[in-house]
């Protein structure tokens, strides 16, 4: 039938079979199969698309391998890739494993997308990892943020924006390991609001930092002579 309909159209457009009668208009000819063909190397796209995989792999217990095919002819594309926006905005820490994360949870795909759930999970990962992952990731930040503003890494807690910070603290990318064992960590505290302090409160937990910090002295220490040795 479609060989029918285009055969005084020779240009066919190999995603959708629509024929034209101009290559040109064939060119600019875009269907919604030949947008996401063409949106394959896009990093939203590619991460929607790796979750996608995780998702049937994990909740459906496919065994073969999802396709790229599979992906763009699948009802549910757009809610995946609205997801990979959100994992390209955010950068979740050990974003592979918050993908799982949200495959497993049992919430419903069209919420995964919200920070609520990805709080939840980046505060189980900072209340508990190690002293060196910690010191490595808040490193990262702060050379990031010295990048960024041309500034000294070891200025980050003097000169940052506190708005900036909070959502640094909150998205677990500053860690209390380092900001609350060195003076410029905690000067910085003292410069947030009432408000500022609440939104970073289940991170920064006094209570819980300060048993942390009991048993593992040792781990206290290395913070503190790397915060010496590099002048925070």
């Amino acid at each position: 039938m479609t060989s029918t309909l285009n055969s005084n159209k020779p240009y066919v457009c190999e995603y959708c079979k629509k024929g034209y009668m101009k290559e040109s208009t064939l060119a600019v000819h875009m269907c919604e199969k030949k947008r996401r063909a063409l949106q394959k190397d896009e990093k939203r796209v590619r991460l929607g698309f790796y979750a996608f995989g995780r998702f049937y792999k994990l909740s459906a217990g496919t065994k073969k391998e999802k396709t790229y095919d599979d992906f763009c002819t699948s009802p549910y594309y757009n809610a995946f890739v609205k997801f990979g926006s959100f994992l390209n905005n955010v950068k979740p820490l050990y974003p592979e494993k918050y993908i799982d994360y949200v495959v497993t949870s049992g919430v419903k795909l069209d919420h995964w997308a919200k920070d609520e759930l990805y709080e939840k999970y980046a505060l189980a990962f900072i209340l508990k990892e190690d002293v060196h992952t910690a010191l490595e990731r808040s490193v990262s930040t702060m050379v990031e943020w010295s990048d960024n503003n041309d500034a000294s890494w070891n200025s980050y807690f003097n000169y940052v924006n506190v708005n900036r910070a909070v959502w640094d603290i909150k998205d677990g990318k500053i860690s209390p390991w380092l900001m609350l064992n060195c003076k410029s960590g905690k000067e910085m505290l003292s410069k947030f609001n009432d408000e500022q302090l609440e939104m970073v409160y289940h991170v920064i937990n006094p209570q819980h930092w300060a048993m942390r910090f009991r048993k593992l002295p040792n781990d206290v220490q290395l913070v503190k002579d790397i915060a010496q040795e590099s002048k925070l």
